[in-house]
């Protein structure tokens, strides 16, 4: 593997921008300093008018392999990862079949080792009869991100509505818990009061069928469940200001038992966007009306939201384009994510070095990863370089996705990823992959 030197960049690391130079060498960050000198061989890369950053860590993705690759693989959707920046991520188990047992959870890391150009993790799956596979996995717990519970918002075994089940993984469980909280009762119950009052339903009746309080009842028991058992929770994209009174930031994250993740969708839409966007922002939980969104915005900025991710979900455009109780849900947002919190750094929103914190550092610190997230001496070479004064407009001409569609089409970035590298490994350069080295299998430091 080739040594690196980037010279005369913009480091930004552990909330502080500096002027530097990075050396990578076997995979690794070997040193970092104001003005790096070699007599190694090395690739010089001038960084002049560019900006380093971590590689962001996106712990919910949905690849859709195996079962579903008519939509997305790991393949394809991992390489459109590394072109936005994201150099790590972790997938969920609703495939088919589902990660319910360690054999399947097993065949995913084997395709991920065999195509994912990105680092990558996979959640074990929970049905309501598989608790013996859960369990096993505490065996594994250096070396898988955790177990999944759909707490709503999905069907057959992937849904545990079993009260039983769920205290004893909130019990058993030795990983963290990451949980989609939305109450099926109250959904159920929104949607036929909707049907009964409309002849057709629309995406704009979305918000309002999966609404505020079935999101918070769902999280509300889920944090009960942990705090009796001190389960480790992380409660995936909150998307009402309600459930904002369950979280703090009055502790380090290091030390939280329960945290939370906010989506780029849900701070980037709102419910009046149905309009013009209809089933493209379909999603669950729902894009809802914007007094929510300023509140994730408010609760991102003062900790009580502890990472940025995508929930990426792509559907082909035909399963987008049907009506809208049987258009599926989810946008494919992995690409974009990063070039859009760098929008809102531009428009004055966030500082960059809030982004990297909550899309890089806090995730490797939430999850425990070992050895990634932070731009440190001795670390995997996760890298991403950046040029905040490069536009770009999100075209069908350079979209990665498998599935060809983005509900950001139309819409100008202000800044381009010029440079992805993958532990040490430079695999996007200037809209060119190269993909001979794969990503590797991240592993967890939970002692």
């Amino acid at each position: 593997m080739a040594t690196y030197l980037i010279k005369n960049t913009t480091i930004v690391n552990e909330g502080k921008q500096f002027n530097g130079d990075i050396l990578i060498k076997n995979q690794r960050i070997q040193k970092i300093a104001p003005n790096i000198t070699t007599t190694q061989a090395v690739i010089e890369i001038d960084g002049t008018n560019q900006y380093v950053l971590p590689g962001c860590i996106d712990d919910q993705v949905h690849f859709r392999e195996p079962g579903l690759t008519h939509k997305a693989s790991i393949y394809t959707e991992a390489k459109a990862a590394v072109a936005g920046g994201v150099t790590s991520f972790m997938e969920m188990p609703n495939t088919n079949p589902p990660a319910f047992t360690q054999d399947l959870l097993e065949q995913k890391y084997t395709i991920g080792k065999q195509t994912a150009l990105a680092n990558y993790s996979f959640y074990m799956g929970t049905s309501n009869n598989n608790l013996d596979e859960i369990l096993k996995t505490n065996a594994k717990k250096n070396e898988v991100c955790g177990v999944k519970i759909f707490m709503g918002s999905s069907t057959g075994n992937l849904l545990v509505d079993n009260p039983l089940v769920l205290e004893s993984v909130f019990e058993g469980s030795e990983l963290l818990i990451a949980t989609h909280c939305e109450e099926e009762s109250i959904i159920k119950a929104n949607l036929a009061k909707m049907k009964g009052e409309k002849a057709v339903l629309e995406p704009s009746d979305h918000p309002i069928i999966r609404n505020e309080e079935a999101c918070f009842e769902s999280s509300f028991k889920a944090i009960q469940f942990a705090k009796k058992y001190n389960s480790r929770l992380h409660i995936l994209h909150i998307t009402t200001a309600k459930e904002l009174q369950l979280f703090g930031n009055m502790i380090d994250l290091k030390d939280k038992r329960i945290t939370s993740e906010v989506c780029v969708h849900h701070l980037h839409f709102t419910s009046n966007d149905y309009a013009t966007l209809g089933n493209q922002i379909k999603c669950n939980p729902a894009i809802k009306a914007p007094d929510n969104k300023a509140a994730l915005w408010k609760a991102l900025l003062d900790d009580r939201l502890d990472v940025i991710a995508t929930d990426h979900a792509p559907h082909t455009w035909a399963e987008k384009c049907e009506p809208y109780e049987k258009a599926h849900a989810g946008l494919p947002l992995v690409q974009h994510s990063l070039q859009l919190m760098l929008h809102y750094v531009k428009e004055g929103k966030i500082n960059i070095e809030k982004v990297v914190e909550k899309m890089s550092h806090n995730v490797a610190t939430c999850f425990q990863i070992k050895e990634r997230g932070f731009i440190r001496e001795g670390y995997f070479a996760d890298l991403v370089m950046v040029n905040l004064n490069q536009p770009e407009t999100i075209a069908k001409s350079n979209i990665l996705y498998k599935c060809g569609w983005s509900p950001l089409q139309g819409f100008t970035v202000p800044a381009s990823i010029t440079h992805t590298f993958v532990s040490g490994f430079l695999a996007y350069k200037n809209g060119v992959f190269n993909e001979a080295v794969k990503g590797q299998r991240l592993q967890f430091d939970r002692g």
